[in-house]
Formats: C-alpha cells, sequence, structure tokens
C-alpha cells in the first residue's frame, strides 16, 4: 500500500464512520503530510508503506486493520 491508497482508505473509514477527516501536506517535511481523523492524527508518507509502519499508523488513527 501507498500514501495515496492509505488517504484514500483512511478518507472513506471517516465518512462511514461519520468522523472529520483532514490531510496538510504542508505540515509535514518532505514528502510528507498530517492526517487528522476525528481528533487523532498520524503521519503519511507519499511512498510505499510497510506492514508494521501501517499497523503503527492504524493504532495511532484508533482504526482496527480489520475494519480498514
Amino acid at each position: 500500500m501507498n500514501g495515496t491508497e492509505f488517504i484514500r482508505r483512511a478518507k472513506r473509514h471517516a465518512r462511514r464512520h461519520g468522523l472529520g477527516f483532514r490531510f496538510v501536506p504542508a505540515r509535514g517535511k518532505g514528502s510528507h503530510g498530517l492526517l487528522y481523523i476525528g481528533r487523532r492524527r498520524t503521519v503519511v508518507k507519499h511512498g510505499d508503506i510497510s506492514k508494521g509502519m501501517l499497523t503503527g499508523m492504524l493504532k495511532q488513527l484508533g482504526i482496527g486493520k480489520k475494519e480498514f
């Protein structure tokens, strides 16, 4: 999975659960940006995302792997 696909899935998840969604590319450094879902946030890079990083990002956002 890459960063663009992660953002697209996160947006769909937020919409299904009635949560606010915001991605701010200017708040990151280089190819990174901040993604907000509700009151939680994580840093998203635009390249490939490893399985371990994906698990950590979902944990920061409070999203289970199965529901994502």
